[in-house]
């Protein structure tokens, strides 16, 4: 079992930049897929992006390519989120998940996800 924590959200101007943080305690973080999660009030939570348990594979929503980069670090149990050229509909609740799998490629589905943070709020102002 991983016990996944964010941090890193808070409240920005448009065109700023944010590094979200998940940070995960438990077993060998290298096992897990991880995704970078969102959800919007009203809206059904999303895939913001997804990387694989070795680092070596990654994919983007098309919201998120170009401006956002997910990479990991399995000595220290970390995944970070660059977000950069923030937009307001980047506003909603972020949330970091986390599957033990053997594949080498990430996951994109979130009900493939077994475990789940208790998310960090990013909220950009225009």
């Amino acid at each position: 079992q991983v016990q996944l924590v964010e941090s890193g959200g808070g409240l920005v101007q448009a065109g700023d930049s944010l590094s979200l943080s998940c940070a995960a305690s438990g077993r060998t973080f290298s096992v897990y897929a991880v995704g970078w999660f969102r959800q919007a009030p009203g809206k059904e939570r999303e895939l913001v992006a997804a990387i694989s348990r070795t680092g070596d594979r990654r994919t983007y929503a098309d919201s998120a390519k170009d401006r956002f980069t997910i990479v990991r670090d399995n000595a220290k149990n970390a995944v970070r989120l660059q977000m950069n050229s923030l937009k307001p509909e980047d506003t909603a609740v972020y949330y970091c998940a986390a599957r033990q799998t053997l594949s080498v490629i990430y996951i994109v589905q979130s009900s493939e996800y077994d475990y789940w943070g208790q998310g960090t709020q990013v909220t950009v102002s225009s």
